[in-house]
């Protein structure tokens, strides 16, 4: 701000309050966040007593539509809140194991596909070329 003279004054504590009170941002607890939406309701729509509130919460309009529709769903409660995405299946070492094993022979498989491939051709190519005789003997067995 300035002073009417021009010149730079510092901003008075009413004009910024205080941060070391607030939540950290995201950190609310349910009866906080029932807190503050029963506040920024009890505003008139388009009220700067709202983004005051938002500001000196470190909150966003995004978190008031959120915490309306748990508070809707029931879900924005005292309690704790529900975990979110599937529960933890136990794991089970062996089948870890057994799918790691897998995985490796059908990469070795399809390794040995390939070399198997490879000498077939070169076996063919150097029979048309006639570097090998045509009559040798089969390696399958």
């Amino acid at each position: 701000m300035k002073d009417p003279k021009g010149t730079a004054s510092k901003a008075t504590t009413a004009e910024r309050p205080s941060t070391e009170t607030q939540a950290r941002q995201g950190q609310w607890t349910a009866a906080q966040k029932l807190a503050i939406l029963a506040e920024y309701e009890s505003y008139a729509r388009g009220d700067p007593r709202r983004g005051e509130l938002l500001r000196r919460m470190g909150a966003y309009t995004s978190h008031i539509s959120k915490w309306r529709a748990q508070r809707d769903r029931g879900t924005l409660t005292s309690h704790k809140q529900p975990a979110s995405g599937r529960p933890a299946q136990p794991r089970d070492p062996q089948q870890e194991e057994i799918t790691r094993l897998q995985r490796e022979n059908a990469r070795l498989t399809a390794e040995l596909d390939k070399a198997q491939f490879v000498i077939t051709m070169q076996k063919k190519v150097a029979t048309l070329l006639g570097m090998m005789p045509a009559s040798l003997p089969n390696d399958d067995g």
